[in-house]
């Protein structure tokens, strides 16, 4: 028998140590180290894994695109680059309840025509019935299991042969070549690494659904993302229908894409032009509301950020804000009240950016200012305009990428006017919108202010 020893392993950066320690010397996070137990393999039980075999030289390496399997969804091409890469492993993470488990059996359900194979340890095979019938699509090629033993699910996949696999999740499954409980750093390392070479060596790609922790990061150790191809987070707020697909790592296209979905009662719906359900039609005249032109990957939409700026009722200011960064909501508020003279310092500011969504684009930096202004002076801007700029920290407007896509967008929806950073080639005769250049804050806020 193999023997047995204990160690333990640092769940956020994989650090591993001989004892317990409250803090993690290398991240520095605190609570954070969990018992491993570790199997001392004989050398007879040791396996190797070699996808490409002997050394090459790399001139002669002959390159070639990668075969991709078309998902029938456009948001989930987006994101994965133009296609699930056969023999690929996606690991799909996100909060309890958002969805990750609908939409990997729909995404299954749309493969009609090919062999798919969705194995879950945490449902039964009716319950996956039941919800496949909700779903609705093709499910004649489609074969599910209950399971939760790697060993039995990698054989009925060697049995079935399907051309995608699920596994619902991977902290429900273990592997017997361990002495470890079930979603255990060692399980779910050992797993991801035997699916991994089952993926690469029979050219299969995975799914693989991860659980999230409290801090909103994937569960378990660090090492699994490093192991998968592609880490996609699925995220969004339970209470709002939208939900957000982003590609946290991909060895097979850019991570600056992003899928929206609509969650309904048949399923996830995919939202082509987020702009107009974004925006809301009663906004004239209401104070506080700023209209901004983002771009996340090659995707321009409009959305709409919403502040309130109100009077402290305790004695220390508040500042929230709902899908933008709060740091970055502090340092524009310092903006506005360094360069702009705007004294906020007695006054609770709330900013929400419309729709649940989660922006990281700094060129809504513009937008934010004027929603805060708008409600600071409880004037309302002009419904036609929108606003698209980075703002520095000496309240210049700094450019921004993909501007002519911005402007085409806010065209398309009926925006009459565009307020963006000087200095940005760009030309006017292809826009029937009013193109504004503006250097400053307070240039811009002039603007805004003169035509109310």
């Amino acid at each position: 028998m193999a023997k047995a020893t204990i160690q333990y392993v640092c769940s956020s950066c994989g650090a591993k140590a001989p004892q317990m320690l409250g803090r993690c010397p290398v991240c520095g996070e605190w609570g954070t180290y969990e018992e491993e137990v570790i199997q001392q393999s004989t050398p007879t039980a040791k396996r190797s894994f070699s996808v490409s075999g002997q050394p090459q030289r790399l001139q002669d390496i002959v390159a070639s695109e990668e075969m991709r399997i078309d998902m029938h969804n456009g948001e989930l091409n987006r994101v994965l680059g133009g296609g699930l890469v056969s023999g690929s492993l996606v690991l799909l993470g996100g909060e309890p309840g958002i969805g990750k488990s609908t939409l990997a059996l729909q995404v299954l359900l749309q493969l009609g025509e090919r062999k798919t194979f969705y194995a879950s340890g945490e449902e039964s095979v009716r319950q996956i019935k039941l919800r496949a019938e909700r779903l609705a699509g093709d499910a004649s090629n489609l074969y599910i299991s209950s399971e939760t033993s790697l060993e039995r699910i990698l054989e009925q996949v060697k049995e079935l042969e399907p051309e995608v696999v699920v596994i619902d999740s991977i902290q429900t499954i273990g592997t017997e070549s361990i002495d470890a409980t079930i979603g255990s750093l060692s399980q779910v390392r050992e797993c991801a690494a035997r699916i991994l070479e089952f993926a690469k060596t029979r050219n299969i790609p995975f799914f693989i659904i991860g659980h999230i922790n409290k801090e909103g990061s994937l569960a378990g150790p660090k090492v699994l993302e490093h192991i998968v191809d592609t880490v996609l987070q699925f995220e969004g707020d339970q209470h709002y229908m939208y939900r957000i697909l982003r590609a946290q790592k991909n060895r097979f296209g850019s991570t600056s894409e992003l899928g929206i979905y609509e969650m309904r009662q048949d399923g996830l719906r995919e939202v082509s032009n987020p702009s107009e359900l974004l925006l809301s039609t009663s906004r004239e005249g209401l104070s506080g509301i700023a209209i901004a032109a983002a771009v996340e990957g090659v995707r321009p939409f409009l959305i709409e950020v919403q502040a309130l700026v109100s009077t402290a009722a305790y004695g220390t200011p508040q500042r929230s804000s709902t899908g933008f960064d709060g740091r970055r909501l502090n340092m524009l508020l310092a903006v506005l009240e360094k360069r702009i003279g705007f004294k906020l310092l007695q006054k609770d500011v709330f900013l929400n950016i419309a729709g649940g969504l989660r922006v990281q684009d700094p060129s809504i930096d513009l937008a934010v200012l004027a929603a805060v202004l708008s409600s600071n002076m409880d004037i309302a801007l002009d419904a036609g305009t929108c606003l698209c700029g980075e703002v520095g920290l000496a309240g210049e407007i700094r450019p921004v990428n993909r501007i002519e896509q911005r402007i085409q967008e806010a065209q398309k929806l009926g925006f009459k006017r565009i307020l963006i950073p000087a200095g940005m080639k760009i030309d006017n005769t292809r826009f029937q919108i009013e193109v504004v250049p503006v250097k400053k804050v307070t240039d811009a806020f002039r603007l805004l202010i003169k035509q109310n």
